[in-house]
């Protein structure tokens, strides 16, 4: 009786080895589908932002040069119609089969020839006819693709709040996905109005014959009671539903004893505006979420509230929590999780990981097992100070990962102040008193608290690249601090106790002498060995302020590093574009670049100029036997670089 029970456990293990063994060799996380194509946003659906390209590297990158650039249909339509203006275009394109597909500002898709940069087709939904989209505007980051092996597929999630399926081939609605080729997100979503307070940026996720949905939600509500930012999925052959993951937990519902007061009824926001990510082989989907309503005071919503600036992983198929992690509890800081989680198999202490690093704005890198939502390192619970605001009750302890170590400066502290010169760090501490300020996680207050970093990161959406070679992780990133004051709203215009004062988002802080308030790098890249989880190394990016530093002292304080950009990685080389800083703004000192890096130690191998400011994070695919860098430019075009023939 034992030796059979015994067997029969032995068959059925060998069984599921084998079964696992087939199934991760389905489709490697951190792999590209193919090489030479670029088929999600971050490469793969993994985010890695990695191509095992290696055309261009340190000996040529000094001769990339313009192959071509292409001019979005936007430029038409703005012209004949001025509301539309973007303030950045951030697409990346997709490259699959020998053509790029891309979104635009307003939402167009275009198919576009890789080797001439030649319009194939544009479908326009004229999603514009919504009304301008909350917070940024007509801002849209990207497409995904579907295939079955015969049908093939562009998923458009619009600024109008639709979902819309675009045959691959001739640019047409897929009549047979959902209603004539499209669905409209808002029906499931309480208080949801398409563009007003609910909108798409970034693209959609594929996973397993099933399309994933975020959304952007204004930032700036007058009420407690908003949209909820639930993550929806549909059947990416039909379009029909598949399931809906509740951000804030409803009645019966895990987490829903997080929101005190019953303030799980009404509370919105806490949406994925940001990437996602999905391991296929595991058919998971890992969703980060951002801060409930509203982003400065949760006097109308005690508690931690889960699943609110959460690591959340679910499965492809049903939509049912696997394990989850609060990187911010009953947040007061806008701190949302900004790029998606990167999936990366790693080695730690001699034993294979299957891992997710989670990029955060705070500087923080949060590395989990992706399989199970077990922390790599210890992640310890470290007391913040507490609120004064009437109402508000800020969470005694925050998250703090004990690694890697941070990659931005965190805390308004005066340790933290330039030190240029006495008399500026003098000028600077006097700034610094008109305000509260405090270490990461001080809570904003009516006088007005200093962040740092603020609500543009530290780390934003362009995310993370990782090595498969040599397990290093590249975070670009920027220190951006602001100002919070609280103040009381209107009572006939809102039923918020505490708004932000001056509007939704933060106010910059400027120092003395037009300089900045704290220590530099104000825009740097930095390398993690995530082996170890130690840095391996930190570089400035770019100038930034520093021929008004030697003005103003006499001395070159050397690189202070400019704004923020979005990582590309090859076998070869680390490109990173500068001159537009993303979320946040420009940088001041940022030139129309894009640098190559040594993956090594971080020196500069090549700088290459481009024609335009750089808003989008760049990629790379091959196409007649050359491999080209695509990037968008903030003059809403494409620009490709080649090497010379």
């Amino acid at each position: 009786m034992i030796a059979r029970h015994t067997a029969e456990c032995y068959r059925v293990a060998l069984l599921v080895t084998i079964l696992a063994i087939g199934s991760a060799a389905h489709v490697p996380a951190q792999q590209p589908a193919k090489p030479g194509e670029w088929r999600s946003y971050g490469s793969d659906n993994a985010s890695t932002k990695y191509s095992p390209l290696d055309q261009i590297n340190r000996d040529n990158a000094n001769k990339l040069a313009v192959a071509w650039s292409w001019d979005s249909p936007d430029l038409k339509l703005q012209k004949e119609q001025s509301g539309l203006t973007s303030f950045a275009y951030e697409s990346t394109p997709l490259m699959v089969g020998g053509v790029l597909y891309t979104s635009t500002s307003v939402s167009q898709v275009a198919a576009i020839n890789p080797q001439t940069g030649e319009t194939i087709w544009v479908f326009n939904p004229e999603a514009y006819k919504a009304g301008r989209p909350t917070n940024l505007g007509y801002v849209h980051r990207g497409v995904a693709y579907w295939t079955d092996g015969t049908q093939e597929r562009i998923y458009l999630a619009a600024h109008n709040a639709f979902l819309y399926a675009i045959d691959a081939k001739t640019g047409n609605l897929v009549s047979e996905f959902g209603n004539d080729g499209k669905v409209d997100l808002t029906k499931a979503i309480p208080l949801a109005i398409n563009a007003r307070n609910y909108t798409m940026t970034s693209p959609p996720l594929v996973c397993r014959d099933v399309v994933v949905v975020g959304s952007s939600i204004s930032d700036g509500p007058q009420n407690k009671e908003g949209p909820r930012g639930d993550v929806q999925a549909f059947d990416a052959r039909t379009g029909k539903p598949a399931w809906i993951f509740h951000v804030v937990p409803q009645a019966g519902e895990f987490g829903n004893d997080t929101w005190e007061g019953d303030s799980w009824k009404y509370t919105g926001n806490a949406n994925v505006w940001t990437l996602m990510s999905a391991d296929d082989a595991l058919g998971y989907v890992y969703l980060p979420f951002s801060t409930p309503t509203n982003d400065w005071y949760g006097g109308h919503r005690l508690g931690n509230g889960l699943f609110a600036e959460s690591l959340v992983c679910v499965e492809a198929a049903t939509g049912k929590r696997v394990w989850h992690f609060q990187t911010v509890h009953h947040g007061l800081w806008d701190y949302d999780l900004p790029g998606a989680p990167v999936l990366c198999d790693i080695t730690v202490d001699g034993q294979p990981i299957k891992a997710v690093a989670q990029i955060t704005k705070t500087g923080f890198t949060f590395v989990f097992d992706r399989t199970n939502g077990k922390p790599v390192w210890p992640i310890e619970e470290r007391p913040v100070p507490p609120s004064n605001v009437p109402g508000e009750r800020a969470a005694p302890t925050q998250p703090f990962p004990t690694r890697p170590a941070p990659y931005e400066t965190q805390g308004s502290t005066e340790e933290n102040l330039i030190d240029f010169s006495p008399e500026l760090r003098a000028d600077a501490k006097k700034i610094l008193d008109q305000y509260d300020h405090g270490p990461l996680f001080t809570p904003p207050s009516e006088k007005g608290t200093l962040n740092l970093p603020g609500w543009a990161g530290g780390a934003n959406w362009w995310g993370a690249a990782f090595d498969p070679d040599t397990h290093l992780f590249y975070v670009p990133s920027m220190s951006m601090p602001i100002s919070v004051k609280l103040t009381k709203p209107d009572a006939a215009r809102s039923n918020l106790n505490f708004i932000r004062g001056g509007g939704a988002f933060g106010t910059p802080v400027q120092g003395p002498q037009g300089l900045p308030l704290f220590k530099p790098p104000y825009g740097r890249i930095t390398a993690i060995n995530l082996n170890t989880g130690d840095h391996a190394w930190m570089i400035p990016h770019g100038d930034g302020p520093r021929q008004r530093v030697q003005e103003l002292t006499g001395k070159d304080p050397g690189p202070l590093g400019g704004g923020g950009g979005g990582p590309l990685l090859t076998k070869t080389l680390l490109f990173v574009g500068q001159g537009a800083a993303g979320r946040g703004g420009r940088a001041k000192g940022g030139a129309n670049v894009i640098r190559a890096f040594d993956k090594a130690d971080g020196h500069v191998v090549a700088e290459v100029v481009l024609p335009a400011s750089p808003s989008g994070t760049p990629m790379t695919y091959l196409a007649g036997g050359k491999q080209y860098i695509v990037v968008a430019t903030n003059d809403s075009k494409l620009v490709a670089l080649r090497l010379p023939d």
